[in-house]
């Protein structure tokens, strides 16, 4: 059970960043590899997502350089390494439609932190593209600088200390259910988001 999100019931904001902070589309980076996305682009992209050097690239144990090896291999490409990541970093659409001005609206009141599963090269990029969205963030836990990801509970364990709060007084928002259902085991409150009217309709509980 977590505690029922009322006005005061949060100390600070916990914010995952792909797809509640910033939009992404893995099709857009195999399009841009000219990856033949076939009849199950999911299946393409689950396949990648589960190969190991993926979650040991995201966790810091493997360098760009050897992450683009792989995907060369498993991909077949013929690519450079530069045109990897210029593929790569083409995942991103943008900040998620209306999530700004929550931000802004939050952190008026309460801090903001950031925890999301990323790599090295992504951070280069969107602590460029998006840094008017993320300067509203305190700190951010990114996977491949703290060398632990979601959904392990050791994960979340290590944010509550760095921040400071008890979990239950923190409210974690993400879009994966099993991130969320793994936050809320160690005590977080925690919001599933489908889109930003889930953050805006929790800031209106929470009396932010």
């Amino acid at each position: 059970m977590t505690t029922a999100l009322t006005p005061g019931a949060a100390d600070a904001l916990l914010f995952d960043l792909g797809r509640v902070v910033i939009d992404f589309d893995l099709r857009r980076t195999l399009k841009a590899w000219a990856v033949e996305l076939g009849s199950d682009p999911q299946a393409l992209m689950n396949a990648l997502a589960q190969n190991d050097t993926f979650h040991r690239y995201e966790t810091g144990h493997v360098s760009d350089a050897e992450f683009f090896a792989a995907v060369r291999s498993a991909l077949g490409l013929k690519l450079t390494d530069e045109q990897l990541r210029e593929g790569w970093n083409a995942i991103f659409i943008g900040e998620m439609p209306g999530i700004s001005p929550l931000l802004d609206r939050a952190a008026k009141r309460l801090p903001l932190y950031a925890l999301s599963n990323t790599n090295d090269a992504h951070i280069a990029h969107f602590s460029e593209h998006y840094a008017s969205l993320l300067v509203h963030f305190r700190d951010m836990f990114l996977s491949s600088r703290i060398g632990m990801r979601k959904p392990n509970g050791e994960t979340y364990d290590f944010v509550v200390n760095a921040i400071g709060v008890a979990p239950q007084r923190i409210v974690f928002f993400d879009d994966l259910a099993e991130n969320v259902e793994a936050a809320r085991e160690r005590g977080l409150q925690a919001v599933q988001v489908h889109s930003s009217d889930d953050v805006a309709r929790t800031l209106d509980q929470l009396g932010l």
